[in-house]
């Protein structure tokens, strides 16, 4: 399947002074207000220009009035909690969160000048494997340390996960993120689909109650397979074919990338449809392939 994405500057050309209500309450915040860099039903991210902080952010505006009720009522909570405990060097960086009577959240948040792995690798296709390697081993350290504080993503994609100026990787957009619950020492099963179909498990596409640490793997074994190929390993343009070749393990790779069998190894573990057999964050970062000349360090 192809790579399809719209591509956003990042180039700060700011207007006059309160040329909005947004510019107006971050200047008072001491933010100068920049462009948009990527816009939503409900939410815009742009970029600004911290006084205190001395650097440039992305500034994440969620206007409650427009927000579906399921989001503000389950999601935004559990994203406003979590965000501002999470603090790692491969997850984008949160400086400040507040809230206006005019029912607007302001997110202030690390700015990735690269923009995401998804513009990357459309503009420059399937990278290198050692690239690859140490940008994949950095989202494994990241979801190990989610994981480990039993906090799971649930929407793992190249658009979610930001380059910095070093081309290190940060994980951002917790929007469908939460807490794992337990009982009788049992992770409890999420029953609510979260994420984006052609990064889905095929328990969560067919509504079955799924391990959301093994949904985050799974996620996690597209991402690699995009990097290494620059394609999409399964078409989501017909929902049940796709899952019957999930469930047949047929992401097939192209022809013309010569992988290492090791990569193709921890892909097929990770996109193993048997969530009893598939891999864990753990054992992913004990692998062969990433030990196998990886920095295994983040920035």
């Amino acid at each position: 399947m192809s790579l399809e994405k719209s591509k956003s500057g990042l180039e700060i050309k700011p207007r006059g002074h309160f040329a909005t209500l947004d510019a107006m309450v971050l200047w008072k915040k001491g933010y100068k207000l920049g462009r948009t860099l990527g816009q939503g039903s409900y939410a815009k991210v742009k970029s600004a220009y911290s006084a205190c902080l001395k650097t440039h952010v992305a500034v994440k505006i969620l206007n409650q009035k427009k927000t579906p009720t399921d989001i503000l009522e389950k999601f935004l909570p559990r994203e406003l909690n979590i965000l501002p405990i999470v603090h790692h060097p491969n997850i984008v960086k949160t400086f400040d969160i507040f809230e206006t009577v005019f029912g607007k959240v302001y997110m202030i948040m690390e700015l990735c000048v690269q923009g995401d792995l998804m513009d990357y690798i459309m503009v420059h296709g399937a990278l290198a494997e050692d690239f690859s390697r140490d940008l994949f081993c950095q989202l494994s350290l990241a979801i190990k340390y989610l994981h480990d504080q039993d906090i799971v993503h649930r929407d793992l994609k190249c658009e979610n996960l930001l380059l910095d100026k070093d081309l290190n990787l940060k994980v951002s957009d917790f929007g469908f993120s939460r807490r794992c619950a337990y009982e009788e020492d049992e992770i409890q099963l999420s029953k609510t689909f979260c994420g984006t179909r052609a990064y889905e498990a095929p328990e969560v596409l067919e509504g079955i109650p799924y391990n959301p640490k093994l949904g985050d793997v799974w996620n996690m074994g597209v991402v690699l397979f995009i990097m290494v190929c620059g394609c999409m390993p399964y078409d989501d343009s017909n929902i049940k074919k796709m899952v019957q070749m999930q469930r047949a393990r047929r992401a097939d790779f192209p022809k013309t990338k010569h992988l290492a069998p090791d990569c193709k190894d921890l892909i097929c573990r990770m996109l193993n449809p048997d969530v009893a057999r598939r891999i864990e964050v753990d054992d992913i970062l004990d692998h062969a392939w990433l030990q196998r000349g990886a920095r295994n360090t983040s920035v």
